[in-house]
């Protein structure tokens, strides 16, 4: 697959009364592969929320063949943007026979969705113990917490370096996260509150696992051979200085709490804050 340009919806919807319950209006939609695409959706008044946290998100399904009635379809989908910002972003996959993604895909500017703002998840700062090293590791969508978290003040106040890394099976799906990180180097407001070149602080390591790019292989087997280390410049992780939260799919999130038990981490929750911590909710 070639890397494919991010198509934006932004067109200006008019405002209409909600017919969904807990509905809210997307604001934005954007398609990166004939896989992955992100959207934007307004912010019930009241909701607060931790950067790193997931809500339920979804559509009204079919109607029963029998009853007629309709059920909503709902799944955990991390909030991809930070605490502060007065909308919602969510970075979805695309399942064509998936019982939500095959509708969600199809959404557009002015569309309703449902979300529950009730937010709930270990990605959170709360959950680790003091660090000096912050590493974030995702597969495929499980940069959606990590979206949120590298533009958090408090991810640049609790550490000195902020590593993140991202493993997908081609190039394009890489692009969500290239394109955020880099727009941090010239966000005015974050660049203003929490200081002028915070962005240097951040690491980025992607990698692919079937279409070739400058790094290939997966996170996981270039962190046994050291290769990762001695590219980013650091040393393997130890828990006197490095903190890190895991988001992918089973078998990584497995493979890697495994490595860090042998690196002497301890998984923590939010209430028992330890080395690392892990999001059970996600799936891609």
């Amino acid at each position: 697959m070639t890397e494919m340009t991010p198509v934006t919806d932004t067109a200006t919807a008019p405002k209409a009364v909600p017919a969904l319950p807990d509905a809210q209006t997307v604001t934005e939609v954007k398609h990166y592969t004939d896989r992955l695409f992100s959207f934007r959706c307004t912010r019930p008044a009241s909701m607060r929320f931790r950067s790193g946290e997931f809500v339920m998100i979804g559509l009204m399904g079919d109607p029963h063949p029998e009853t007629g009635k309709v059920k909503p379809l709902l799944r955990a989908y991390s909030i991809a943007s930070p605490s502060w910002d007065e909308e919602l972003e969510f970075y979805s996959i695309k399942v064509q026979d998936g019982p939500l993604t095959s509708k969600l895909q199809h959404i557009k500017v002015g569309d309703e969705i449902i979300l529950r703002p009730k937010p709930v998840g270990t990605l959170v700062h709360d959950a680790l113990l003091p660090g000096k090293r912050i590493w974030f590791f995702a597969t495929g969508t499980g940069f959606a917490p990590f979206a949120s978290l590298l533009r958090e003040p408090q991810t640049y106040e609790d550490y000195d370096e902020v590593i993140i890394t991202h493993t997908c099976r081609e190039a394009g799906e890489l692009t969500y996260g290239r394109d955020l990180i880099e727009a941090l180097k010239t966000d005015e407001l974050l660049n203003e509150v929490i200081g002028e070149g915070f962005w240097k602080k951040i690491k980025y390591y992607p990698t692919t696992t079937r279409e070739e790019s400058p790094k290939m292989g997966r996170i996981t087997d270039l962190m046994k051979t050291g290769e990762a280390f001695k590219d980013l410049g650091v040393p393997p992780l130890n828990p006197e200085s490095d903190r890190a939260m895991i988001c992918g799919n089973m078998a990584f999130n497995l493979e890697l709490k495994d490595m860090f038990e042998e690196y002497g981490l301890v998984e923590g929750a939010n209430s028992n804050p330890q080395h690392y911590v892990v999001e059970k909710a996600f799936l891609d």
